[in-house]
């Protein structure tokens, strides 16, 4: 019964749409924690020595649930087609005409049955165990023994070689992809270029990120053609791990290489912090450049090889640890610049680089001469500041995009833009958040298992099916699968950031002002249009083909 039960909510919507493979094998978990939910509560009873139905009231109220379960099954894959559709309609996807219901129920079953023979070997080691310490302790005792060594083999085993090994594998093949020089990026020639052969830092140490970041961006002369106002030829600085073998010695060789390339010299500089494999979203840059006709310097730095997810599980320190390390190194040579000729300082990251970013400053390291200011898109859940300052918001503002106290500190935006009006008086910071209300990798959190979020309340984002339902802890799983695919959705959706929205975001942190609404309308057009085209091409070249890091 809770098997068929906890089936039947996974089937419900969430944030992402999804295909009959991950919607089957999400059921097929969830049916698997339930059958082990209702296995658990049997043995309770039977443990606890409470009185038990007899044979034929048991028999008949068995067959009378599993005629029910039957039927609400039935009827929740009879509508799950209808309900990918309500996330598929605030996407502006096409709709689907079926949810493929026996495929469904296929690797539902496929999923139960892998996840059930490991329980079941488990158990068997557990009874093995129990039944050799039997003989030297009492019975119960051997059972927990039993229990805890099983535990302890299956964790080692899961450890130590399964997710080494596969680790180890990765790592040698996200760094063969790393290294891999792609012949439709030439090294540059031009001197004031990073990889150039005036460059302190050479074309094969930036990192295939790196070398992507470098050579895409517009020129002054694309920035121009949009503008119709002169334009200079941004500044784009990037160190790749094979830089310099600590991250303060990449630290000072990208501060030297900026120094080199006159980047202090420039409007607005952003230090920036790059997602696990090293990519900068071009959505991001690209804006920001066109904003300020060219006159930008950013600099970057990676920290990994592997992408976001398993950067965070295997290598959760390196992010923090370079990030801090590159603005450490900018920051304190800011500073001894004089302040009317030195550049506005801002920070930059998207999903774990907004984290890492986050943790870059220190509040008394900034306090007596802050920066500019602040855009972070897409910051995961354990981002600690987002999470304070969604969690203090001003009473009656939504989670998912709340206002906090007067909003002259920090902002949040989505694809609406902000809440708080743009003539809005501003502090001496300017901090924006932007992100989706269809962001699993922000929204997500392990009390969903117990708790409904706040986000899931009237009024919801309007990228949210208004079909989702929390169930108990099926849709903490379904959030776990909906961070796995935030980036195969559409751009402007999940965790794919649109440029026609960082435009708004960027104006608001960098108090853009030379810009009438007719033409930020126009470069949002143009933004949004190019990006659309990019995405749509050649999967191996496109700077967004490995979008989200």
């Amino acid at each position: 019964m809770l098997g068929a039960l906890f089936f039947a909510a996974a089937l419900t919507p969430t944030l992402i749409p999804r295909s009959y493979l991950t919607q089957g094998a999400i059921a097929g978990a969830c049916f698997g924690i339930g059958y082990l939910a209702g296995n658990v509560w049997r043995w309770l009873w039977h443990y606890l020595e409470l009185p038990e139905p007899s044979a034929r009231l048991r028999s008949t109220a068995n067959a009378l649930v599993a005629a029910a379960c039957l039927l609400v099954v039935i009827l929740f894959l009879w509508r799950a087609a209808e309900w990918q559709n309500s996330i598929r309609a605030v996407m502006k996807l096409a709709p689907v005409e079926t949810a493929h219901p026996l495929k469904v129920c296929v690797i539902a079953l496929m999923t139960f049955v892998i996840l059930l023979l490991l329980a079941r070997l488990f158990a068997l080691a557990a009874r093995f165990t129990a039944a050799r310490t039997r003989r030297v302790v009492p019975r119960r005792i051997a059972n927990v023994i039993g229990v805890l060594a099983a535990g302890l083999l299956f964790w080692s085993i899961a450890s130590n070689v399964l997710i080494r090994t596969a680790f180890n594998a990765l790592d040698s093949s996200f760094r063969e992809v790393d290294a891999l020089l792609e012949p439709e990026r030439p090294q540059p020639t031009a001197p004031e270029r990073t990889g150039s052969p005036a460059s302190l830092v050479k074309w094969t140490q930036l990192g295939r990120m790196g070398r992507r970041f470098i050579a895409s961006g517009p020129t002054a002369t694309e920035i121009s053609a949009v503008t119709g106002r002169p334009a200079r030829e941004p500044v784009r600085v990037y160190v790749g791990l094979g830089g310099a073998k600590t991250a303060q010695a990449r630290a000072r060789l990208a501060l030297d290489e900026l120094k080199r390339q006159h980047g202090f010299e420039r409007e607005t500089l952003i230090v920036v912090t790059p997602t696990g494999t090293g990519w900068i979203d071009p959505a991001a840059m690209d804006t920001v450049e066109y904003l300020h006709h060219g006159d930008v310097a950013s600099v970057a730095m990676q920290y990994s090889y592997l992408n976001s997810p398993l950067s965070l599980l295997f290598q959760p320190e390196f992010g923090a640890e370079a990030a801090r390390a590159l603005f450490s190194e900018i920051y304190s040579y800011w500073t001894t610049l004089p302040k009317d000729r030195r550049p506005r300082l801002y920070l930059h990251g998207l999903s774990l680089g907004a984290m890492n970013s986050e943790k870059s400053a220190e509040l008394f390291e900034t306090i007596g001469d802050p920066i500019a200011g602040a855009l972070w898109s897409g910051a995961p859940f354990e981002s600690r500041i987002w999470r304070s300052i969604t969690a203090n918001r001003n009473p009656g503002s939504p989670a998912w995009l709340p206002e906090f106290r007067d909003g002259r500190f920090v902002r949040f935006m989505n694809q609406n833009g902000p809440t708080v009006p743009a003539d809005a008086p501003w502090g001496p910071m300017r901090v924006v958040y932007l992100q989706y209300a269809s962001d699993a990798i922000t929204f997500f959190a392990y009390r969903d298992a117990y708790q409904a979020p706040d986000w899931m309340t009237v009024p919801r984002g309007p990228d949210v099916s208004p079909e989702l339902r929390w169930y108990p802890v099926v849709t903490m799983l379904q959030l776990a699968l909906d961070m796995a695919v935030a980036t195969n959705t559409p751009m402007g959706f999940g965790h794919v950031y649109a440029p026609e929205h960082y435009v708004d975001a960027w104006v608001a942190v960098t108090d853009v002002h030379d810009w009438s609404a007719d033409a930020l309308a126009q470069l949002k057009t143009h933004l949004a249009a190019a990006a659309r085209k990019a995405a749509e091409g050649n999967v191996a070249e496109e700077p967004y083909a490995d979008r989200g890091g």
